[in-house]
């Protein structure tokens, strides 16, 4: 299974694992799934950071440098950024618009803790159950 990561998700596998289930932490750990991460939840850590909202014990850049290791790069494209604006049932936060239609376009599993997003229609998702 090919999992996107939401930047929640990401962030407390990396920095507070103990916040995941033991369900979803082996989800993660398995050799079976792939972990996808999307440019949008670098760019979205990264302005938590510069605003201050997020404090990282190594800086920024070496922080996501060394958090992006074992994960995919998931594409940013046309369709992905269309369908983003296009999808219905979400809030406004185009950071979870850019995720959500990344997931959908790609066939991919949302793995979040966002109910919204759980509730999402034709988007396939992952709770921290």
């Amino acid at each position: 299974m090919k999992l996107l990561l939401d930047t929640h998700i990401w962030l407390w596998a990396e920095l507070e694992p103990n916040r995941l289930s033991g369900t979803l932490t082996r989800n993660l750990q398995s050799r079976a799934n792939e972990r996808v991460l999307s440019p949008v939840s670098v760019w979205e850590v990264c302005l938590l950071h510069s605003k201050g909202r997020l404090r990282l014990p190594a800086g920024i850049l070496p922080w996501v440098r060394q958090a992006l290791r074992g994960y995919t790069e998931a594409p940013f494209t046309h369709e992905i950024a269309a369908e983003s604006v296009l999808m219905t049932g979400l809030h406004a936060d185009p950071a979870d618009r850019f995720l959500a239609a990344t997931a959908k376009v790609l066939d991919l599993t949302l793995v979040t803790a966002d109910a919204k997003l759980l509730q999402l229609p034709g988007v396939r998702t992952m709770g921290n159950e």
